[in-house]
């Protein structure tokens, strides 16, 4: 499976996002007593922090990849050297003719894009920002229920008079054959009877799958970020867990109500039992009087009906 080896709980595009902002919130309530309102402040600006990182990462390559972009060769893919915080991702970007891009395509890194592609809206010249997230592949991108298998690989298509990454992102018009992404390894469990899933995450928020058709091969209609995941088993294990937990739960409340219920009528037959025997010792034992004392009845027993008698009459 494929694993996120990164230490750290922040990813890269969180440090541009949050450098500063955290920090100040924590010195001005540093003071207060109300740590439940600090914990969920710091929280919450971390969670927007995060969000907003993630959506400006796109843009950040490219404005990165433009500043190191300073003598392009046409045709020819250059490679970004990102600062040591983004060790572990891969930014590559070339700059194509429309007329070349059309008539030839493009093939570079891990995407096969075939001819008769327009840009839209249309221009002379287009640049293909090729983006690997490698071991941050997790971070960024994550589909409920289900595993990465494959680091998360994207290609966005830009106009090259642009100098903003959202303004100056291009459309692609497919005429012909579809995209192919190819992933050079896919990290399966030891179960490999999973079915693979590919998945394309589109530059408007969108998740969309696929099958895989070919081995460690997707089929893509358009840019975005691209991986293959396959269904978290240990889903159906919380599930089924969370289950019997609770009938085990009812079981055992239910037992212990049965088990006092029982100890209870236990308790009353064995006192029955004891004052039944009482009464009858009671019957068969001799009967003694009563007499009241106060507003309570006492038994009494009755005086000796025989007086003592000496044995002999003798008086010395």
């Amino acid at each position: 499976m494929y694993i996120c080896g990164c230490a750290a709980p922040s990813s890269p595009a969180d440090g541009l996002q949050m450098k500063g902002s955290t920090k100040g919130i924590g010195l001005v309530l540093m003071g207060s007593n109300k740590s439940w309102l600090i914990i969920w402040v710091m929280f919450y600006t971390f969670l927007l922090s995060f969000v907003q990182g993630m959506g400006n990462l796109d843009d950040f390559f490219h404005d990165y990849a433009y500043k190191a972009f300073i003598k392009p060769r046409t045709g020819i893919l250059d490679n970004i050297s990102l600062p040591a915080n983004f060790s572990g991702m891969e930014v590559s970007i070339v700059r194509l003719r429309s007329g070349s891009f059309w008539a030839r395509g493009a093939n570079f890194s891990f995407f096969h894009i075939p001819p008769r592609i327009i840009p839209m809206p249309f221009v002379k010249r287009l640049d293909i920002l090729y983006q690997n997230l490698g071991n941050w592949s997790s971070l960024y991108y994550n589909v409920p229920n289900y595993n990465l298998v494959t680091p998360v690989v994207g290609f966005l298509t830009y106009n090259p008079n642009s100098s903003t990454g959202g303004d100056g992102m291009l459309n692609l018009s497919i005429r012909g054959d579809p995209i192919l992404v190819r992933f050079p390894e896919i990290l399966l469990p030891e179960n490999k009877n999973l079915t693979m899933k590919c998945v394309r995450f589109g530059t408007n928020g969108s998740v969309e799958f696929s099958n895989v058709t070919m081995p460690n091969t997707c089929v893509a209609n358009g840019q975005g970020h691209f991986s293959i995941v396959i269904p978290t088993s240990h889903s159906k294990k919380k599930v089924r867990f969370l289950k019997w937990w609770v009938m085990g739960f009812g079981v055992g409340v239910l037992g212990l109500v049965l088990i006092g219920f029982a100890g209870i009528l236990t308790y009353k037959l064995v006192s029955r039992k004891r004052l039944g025997q009482m009464g009858r010792e009671s019957e068969r034992s001799e009967a003694l009087d009563t007499v009241w004392v106060g507003r309570s009845r006492m038994p009494s027993a009755s005086g000796m009906r025989t007086q003592p008698v000496l044995e002999n009459d003798y008086v010395p």
